[in-house]
């Protein structure tokens, strides 16, 4: 009960306006992994974008262990702009770390991810803060344009949406959000993908708006690539696993254990009947005694699953419940 009213006071919280306009508290969140060829214009267009609308907040670029002069001009732009920020991974490690370290680093309440291929326009940044300020806790860019991998978008967001049942229709974008999110959600490797999907199971609430994709200027993706598809929906299956049997392991496991385990009866019944009748089959009746081992073995080892996975569950909560507490 204590907990349900915890979430019930965070919700009231989340749905509140905020006190102050996004504009005057927000930092910019730019993983940029060897985009020395577009540093110049990033800056340069964060900046006039910052002059041209008031905007008082920071922009932190996080050099994803680039190979070439990325981290140098960065620093060199930042002694020329004050609201400019340099963090650096020793290597590659993704979007998702870039996103957390940076975070980290700041104490701004809102956070806009901004690509450093300029993709999207700078001026969107104030569109997404506007969007804020009504109210909503993120604020996702729906892609308008020519899309090279519009295809795999569709299918991909599209089972986000049938799965988890989103308020929004492009998962992987631009987006605004508050910055006290990520203190509720776990982001592993490559999970900024799946941020929107872990915000809206714990209730923020979540929105869209349209924003242009503009052709890339220099370089090539760094998310290209088969076999980020097939990663993609493995990752698709792993949110889904967490978000729908974490919470309840018996749900899956312990129902499918008894399912199994009751097909075990089932057949073994049937065998000791055909065998009592000596009704003759094909093959005998070893085949459905080795069946019948086979379900109730497999059946009760899921059961056991999932009392294991209940226990892990429960010291889920309490260490979350202490978390709250502090």
């Amino acid at each position: 009960m204590r907990d349900r009213a915890l979430d019930l006071m965070h919700d009231v919280g989340s749905e509140a306006a905020p006190a102050t306009h996004p504009a005057a508290d927000f930092c910019v969140i730019v993983p940029a992994l060897d985009e020395a060829e577009n540093v110049p214009d990033l800056v340069s267009e964060l900046r006039a974008t910052f002059d041209r609308h008031g905007l008082r907040g920071e922009v932190v670029v996080v050099d994803d262990g680039s190979t070439d002069h990325t981290a140098a001009l960065v620093t060199e732009e930042a002694s020329r702009w004050p609201a400019l920020r340099l963090l650096r991974h020793r290597r590659n490690l993704g979007k998702t770390e870039a996103l957390l370290t940076a975070a980290a680093a700041t104490n701004a309440r809102w956070l806009v991810l901004f690509d450093a291929d300029l993709q999207h326009g700078t001026d969107d940044i104030p569109r997404f803060l506007d969007k804020l300020a009504e109210g909503w806790d993120i604020v996702t860019g729906r892609k308008v344009g020519r899309y090279e991998k519009g295809l795999v978008s569709r299918i991909y967001n599209g089972l986000g949406r049938a799965l988890f049942d989103v308020p929004v229709s492009d998962m992987n974008s631009m987006k605004a959000f508050r910055r006290d999110i990520l203190d509720e959600i776990s982001l592993r490797h490559d999970w900024h993908r799946f941020f929107v999907v872990l915000a809206h199971a714990r209730g923020y609430r979540a929105t869209e708006i349209d924003i242009d994709l503009l052709p890339r200027r220099h370089g090539v993706s760094k998310y290209g690539g088969k076999g980020r598809i097939l990663v993609g929906l493995l990752d698709l299956m792993s949110v889904a696993v967490f978000l729908f049997f974490a919470r309840k392991p018996m749900t899956f496991f312990g129902l499918g254990g008894l399912a199994l385990a009751s097909l075990g009866v089932v057949v073994g019944v049937v065998t000791f009947a055909l065998r009592l009748l000596e009704i003759a089959t094909p093959f005998g009746y070893r085949p459905f005694l080795y069946l019948v081992v086979l379900l109730e073995t497999v059946g009760f080892l899921m059961f056991g699953f999932g009392i294991l996975g209940e226990l892990i569950a429960q010291q889920n909560a309490e260490i979350e419940r202490a978390k709250r507490a502090r």
